[in-house]
């Protein structure tokens, strides 16, 4: 099976590339920088140029190709992007794909997206996947939390420099998942006929609240965090005031994304299973671990993620201690 992979060189896509690699998968990357994506190339990665926005780019991109996986996305507040990547040019993309006829269309998606229409990223996302599921391509579209690695970025290193945390007064809990994860239930998915013409709700196994995350990083980094409430009826003003800024630009990603994430408490229990039927279907989280054949032993843990990231920071830190020491040794001899 050969694989056209759309956003490889992101946090999720360079997992899935790397794993299917491994996996002996024939992997293709469309790419606009090759420069960006020449790692991929030293994997083993054949790289072929493609635009979202050229729909006249796209159809050379899927010759002899078996299955897309689009993990590609704009950030939440890229409002250009949304409007001619994450529309115009999967809309190009799916066209393109039918007329391939391509064997599996892998989407990814965001949880409880119904009910965040008014927020521009998931009211996309939303209208895409019903595009996915109108069309006669074989698709899954896999609806995800938050990811481990984005948490670094909200939590951790903020906490290292002294920054602010902004979090909000709802009580929210996300089970996130690591990307090694959700790549793993990717790939399984292609090989599985049940995961065909399926919406699935992926969630790690432990729900966590931004104060439970936030207390592990305070552990593990040795100091306490900044932390500051603002109430949820504040979260959309907030995010576009702290936008305009650059200076505001980590606090304006970390309320984009809280409030991206702000209904998903207990969001497994909204949904009804519909497998072995022809209609659009969900699976809930539950089922998933069972079809996928995934032991939760298998699983890897936000806490053994955050204690190997803070080993490895440590551990930078002291060479750079060492290597300034060296230095200065060498000044004074």
């Amino acid at each position: 099976m050969s694989l056209l992979i759309i956003g490889g060189t992101g946090t999720l896509g360079r997992q899935i590339v790397l794993q299917a690699l491994t996996k002996g998968y024939k992997v293709r990357c469309l790419v606009r920088n090759f420069r960006k994506a020449n790692f991929l190339k030293e994997w083993g990665v054949e790289l072929v140029y493609g635009d979202l926005t050229k729909p006249e780019t796209i159809p050379p991109c899927l010759k002899g190709i078996t299955a897309i996986i689009d993990a590609s996305t704009s950030r939440p507040d890229e409002l250009d992007s949304l409007k001619s990547v994450d529309w115009e040019g999967k809309l190009y993309l799916i066209e393109a794909a039918k007329r391939a006829k391509i064997e599996r269309f892998i989407f990814f998606s965001i949880q409880n997206i119904e009910q965040l229409s008014k927020i521009p990223l998931p009211k996309v996302k939303y209208i895409i996947e019903q595009k996915i599921i109108n069309s006669t391509l074989p698709y899954t579209i896999f609806r995800l939390t938050g990811f481990y690695q984005n948490l670094i970025g909200q939590y951790a290193i903020p906490i290292l420099e002294n920054l602010p945390i902004w979090v909000t007064d709802e009580n929210m809990y996300i089970a996130y998942m690591d990307t090694q994860d959700i790549a793993n239930f990717c790939l399984r998915a292609l090989q599985l006929p049940k995961t065909i013409n399926q919406l699935i709700l992926l969630d790690g196994l432990k729900f966590w609240a931004s104060s439970e995350v936030i207390k592990l990083c305070e552990q593990l980094a040795g100091q306490s965090a900044q932390v500051q409430r603002i109430p949820s009826i504040l979260l959309t003003i907030t995010t576009k005031i702290f936008g305009f800024f650059e200076w505001g630009q980590n606090i304006s990603d970390r309320l984009a994304f809280t409030q991206i994430m702000l209904n998903d408490t207990n969001s497994i229990q909204k949904f009804q299973s519909k497998l072995n039927t022809k209609e659009p279907s969900e699976i809930l989280t539950n089922e998933t671990y069972e079809i996928f054949k995934i032991e939760s032993a298998d699983i890897i843990q936000l806490e053994d993620y955050f204690l190997e990231y803070f080993i490895r920071l440590l551990k930078r830190l002291r060479d750079i201690n060492f290597e300034d020491v060296q230095k200065q040794r060498n000044l004074i001899l």
